[in-house]
């Protein structure tokens, strides 16, 4: 049987250190399923984009950094509010996995006790490739588009998401 891994992100936005940890995992497994986390939050300061949003730009900047599609899955997965849950409701939602791939404290913890064989991501200048950073820059009106990919940059665009960001800056302060 083939080797998959599951890649667990909120993605908000997609930026080029995902991309660079994702060819990395592609290194090690067949096939990867990539989790768009907290998929039911969007319009607010930490997750801005709606999940078909993410989703679409992870599709987009995968296409174009011309990774075969075969090779993954994009799947959204709700937040489950019991941390004893959470895994299940992941393992409802994608196809069959072997292996994890986070670096994030929690997602590493309840998937090791659930028994999966749990991996770090090698950070790819991880300063400079942060959503937090990208929406905070985005806010600013500082340089961003170079920490994403062309597609996302483009995407973002299209969608007015600079300004969405900015106008949920405005609402949180009222």
């Amino acid at each position: 049987m083939a080797k998959r891994g599951l890649f667990v992100g909120r993605f908000q936005p997609f930026h080029l250190g995902h991309i660079n940890a994702i060819k990395d995992v592609l290194r090690e497994v067949d096939e990867l399923v990539i989790v768009i986390g907290s998929a039911q939050y969007s319009h607010n300061l930490n997750d801005p984009f709606t999940a078909g949003e993410r989703l679409v730009m992870v599709r987009k900047a995968l296409e174009e950094a011309r990774v075969d599609c075969s090779r993954f899955w994009v799947v959204p997965v709700p937040d489950v509010h019991l941390h004893m849950m959470w895994v299940s409701a992941v393992e409802g939602y994608t196809p069959h996995f072997d292996v994890v791939y986070s670096n994030e404290p929690l997602t590493r913890r309840l998937f090791i006790e659930a028994g999966y064989k749990v991996k770090a991501i090698r950070f790819h200048e991880r300063k400079l490739y942060s959503s937090t950073e990208i929406r905070k820059r985005m806010m600013k009106g500082e340089n961003w588009k170079k920490l994403v990919p062309k597609s996302v940059a483009i995407f973002i665009e299209e969608i007015d998401g600079v300004n969405r960001l900015r106008d949920l800056n405005k609402t949180d302060k009222v």
